[in-house]
């Protein structure tokens, strides 16, 4: 497999394990969207793993203590609709964190990104974001939504996905080589119609029964 260096692929057995469940074709609607909110919860942590931090003091039971707490806010960004299924799971860990949205579809025929609602808090610019979307697939529309939240002035942006394509991982390359990519793996290829391969289907249907 190709090596890109803006990639993470998250190995973790636990989040490979629910990955597998996820692709099973026979896994049912509640537990596919259970087992996307505990991928999404777990690859959390490695996506602030080098979050800068600053010390606080607090009062213990006992006498004072020194620790830390996160230097800076975070948005998370979900791609509707799929994405929102992947917000929860980090909100578990980053409880604080304020939610952007920004509606994005691929358009069947030519395969481009439709970028048709946003909703970003009005001083993004001073926080940390991660776009959240189960699947980066030919990343027109997590590139569309990067621009989006660019124009917002926000700079420290990461992505968060469960499953990549090699194209989705050079599309973004091409157009916001900055951008880090956080994901549980990446696939083979894309198919004719932009489906990554073998994937876990088509998440939003999977996620709300819409298939």
């Amino acid at each position: 497999m190709a090596k890109w260096d803006n990639v993470t692929v998250v190995e973790h057995p636990l989040i490979q394990e629910r990955l597998t469940l996820a692709r099973d074709r026979h896994t049912g609607v509640a537990q596919f969207r259970k087992l996307l909110e505990q991928i999404a919860t777990l690859m959390a942590f490695e996506i602030t793993r080098d979050y800068p931090t600053i010390a606080v003091e607090v009062e213990t039971p006992l006498g004072p203590c020194q620790g830390v707490r996160l230097a800076q806010r975070i948005t998370v960004v979900p791609i509707l609709r799929a994405g929102l299924g992947m917000a929860d799971g980090v909100l578990q860990i980053i409880p604080e964190a304020r939610v952007g949205h920004c509606g994005a579809y691929r358009d069947i025929e030519s395969l481009t990104p439709v970028v048709y609602y946003k909703k970003l808090p009005p001083d993004i610019a001073r926080t940390d974001v991660i776009i959240v979307d189960p699947m980066l697939a030919t990343g027109g529309s997590i590139c569309e939504v990067v621009s989006t939240v660019r124009e917002a002035r926000a700079e420290r942006i990461k992505i968060l996905c469960l499953v990549a394509s090699p194209e989705g991982i050079a599309a973004v390359n091409r157009g916001h080589p900055e951008v880090r990519i956080y994901t549980a793996a990446v696939d083979d290829r894309l198919n004719q119609k932009g489906y990554i391969i073998p994937g876990l289907g088509d998440a939003g249907d999977r996620l709300y029964g819409t298939a």
